[in-house]
């Protein structure tokens, strides 16, 4: 609504206040169906780079299968998995390439510069035909004190210590 304001767009969905915020004409309302309807809201834009990790962050990909086959869904949600990546959300969505061809979008907490995140996504990209990264960006109404405290070992120092370790391995000094 504010861009609707400075005259950068024409239109916006936004809730009834905000047109009195930004001084705007509502052209509809009463458009929910459920009372207490919660709505997501996203601007999208021209690939650019990420913003800055804030500590209470989300990040947004779908995912492409590579074939439909017992476990295909599990092999990607391991990548999440095995290194402490909660999701928020996934919905399959047919790709339009016929029966059995999915895509799966997907948020999860954290930013593509954790090391946890940007590895799931390293390790998404190994398995999957197609991965599309949509952005990390602060997530809504929370702030980094609410953020439930990360899993043992799933830390970025965690995966730091580990990477030297293995580094160590590798050069004969362990």
């Amino acid at each position: 609504a504010r861009l609707v304001q400075e005259g950068r767009y024409d239109a916006a969905f936004a809730g009834e206040f905000a047109a009195a915020t930004y001084g705007l004409e509502p052209l509809v309302t009463e458009i929910h169906d459920a009372e207490n309807a919660q709505t997501r809201f996203v601007l999208v834009g021209r690939p650019a780079r990420p913003s800055a990790p804030t500590g209470a962050d989300k990040t947004s990909v779908v995912i492409w299968l590579g074939d439909d086959h017992p476990g295909a869904l599990l092999e990607l949600l391991q990548e999440f998995a095995v290194r402490g990546v909660n999701l928020m959300l996934i919905q399959s969505r047919p790709t339009g390439e016929g029966i059995g061809n999915y895509c799966f979008a997907v948020d999860a907490e954290g930013h593509i510069a954790d090391r946890r995140v940007g590895e799931a996504l390293m390790g998404l990209r190994r398995i999957s035909p197609k991965v599309r990264f949509l952005g990390s960006y602060p997530r809504a109404g929370v702030s980094p004190d609410e953020v439930r405290p990360l899993r043992a070992g799933t830390s970025d120092a965690a995966f730091t210590e580990a990477s030297d370790w293995l580094a160590r391995s590798q050069d004969g000094r362990i």
